[in-house]
Formats: structure tokens, sequence, C-alpha cells
């Protein structure tokens, strides 16, 4: 009995955490940053907001007069060579990357591992010509002083050599146009993915959510 009962109590308070979780992450991603946010008139960039349903990147031009990502971020690196014009860029954990290309081939130790800290992180980067905005694609028109400070936070996230330069993780892709690089930084419960978006739009004084683990949350301050 001395046993059910403390599995009884596992089992609650497990429950519990997962409901207090979902809870708070409902709350704080409705809740705005940066409401005074004003429209850009002058000296614009025009970045985008992806998904895929799950996960979140922030997509750049690859070359603009403020940065160029072209050389930084080489898209001959991917494999297929295209006229690049875009760089979708995400920052998640390493091993759901790599070895869940699909989320039929999650492993309980993949996940386990990425959401306590236990394992390393990646940047992924992917490549477009030309981007169509819809309900996962949004294009935020922001200002220069705004891109810089966007730029800045997503450089920060890449791991760099004792000469600044973005290390490639070799032979890791998911198709023809993208490539993954080495993170900084681990993946949790309470920074995920969507996350670091949401961080990257707070630096650049975008609207954004307090916080937020989940996609939704980033597009709700974009369509509402």
């Amino acid at each position: 009995m001395i046993i059910l009962r403390r599995l009884f109590k596992l089992v609650v308070y497990f429950l519990g955490s997962i409901v207090l979780y979902l809870f708070f992450a409902i709350l704080l991603s409705v809740i705005p940053v940066n409401t005074a946010t004003k429209n850009c008139s002058d000296t614009c960039v025009d970045i985008y907001i992806l998904s895929n349903g799950v996960h979140t990147d922030i997509v750049v031009p690859l070359k603009t007069t403020i940065h160029d990502y072209s050389t930084q971020l080489n898209p001959k690196l991917v494999k297929e060579h295209k006229n690049y014009n875009f760089a979708s860029i995400g920052w998640g954990d390493k091993g759901f990357y790599l070895n869940t290309p699909t989320w039929a081939e999650l492993k309980f130790s993949t996940a386990f591992n990425a959401l306590f800290y236990l394992s390393d992180s990646a940047m992924h980067v992917s490549y477009y010509e030309k981007l169509t905005e819809n309900e996962l694609c949004k294009k935020i028109s922001i200002p220069a002083e705004s891109y810089k400070k966007i730029i800045e936070t997503i450089n920060q996230s890449f791991t760099a050599d004792d000469n600044g330069n973005f290390i490639p993780i070799p032979h890791a892709h998911y198709g023809s146009n993208d490539v993954f690089y080495e993170a900084e930084s681990s993946y949790s419960l309470f920074k995920t993915c969507n996350t670091w978006t949401n961080n990257v739009l707070k630096a650049g004084n975008l609207k954004a959510c307090l916080w937020t683990p989940f996609d939704k949350g980033i597009f709700y301050h974009y369509t509402n």
C-alpha cells in the first residue's frame, strides 16, 4: 500500500506539473512586450517569422547594407546551389535536430535529454530564393536599428572558432537547401526553439511574448 500511495503521489505531482507548465505557457504567451513598437517608415528591412507548425525560425536577407550573411553563412555548404536570397535561422537541441528528422523517429532518450539540459544545441540554417506569406510565415518590416540588434543576438547563438567563423556540423542536412552549425547554450523546458525566437524579437524591440515555449504564442501577437 505504501508503494502504491507513493506511486499515486508521483503521478499526481507529474500531472500537476504538466498542467502548471501549460497554464503559465499560455498565460505568459498572451502577455505582450514591446507594445509601443512603431511601424517602419524609413530604411526598413523585411524579415520573416517562419514556422513548421511546431518550431519557429527567424528569416533574414542574406545580404543587406547593414549585414552580409552570404559569406558568414555560406550557401555553398548546402547540397543544391541556387540564387538564394534568404537565410532561415533557428536554434534548438542538437540531438533532437540531428537524430529526429521526423516525429516518428523521436526517442525517449532524445526528448529527455533535450528537456532537462542534458545535451548540446545547434543552429539550423535553411536557404530560400523567396518566401510567401501565409498563416505560418509572417513578414515584418523593421527599422535598421532593430535589425542590427536582431543580427547581433542571432550571431551570439552561434559557436565561433578562434577567427570568429561559425562552425558547421559536417554532413548534417535535412534536405538540399540546409546546413547545421554548432551553437551556444542548452535546450530545456524553459528555453525552447520558440523561446529563442521570441528572445530574438525582444532584442530587436519587436512585438513578442513575455515568455513562450510554443510557436502559437509568437504568432498570436502578429495576427491580433
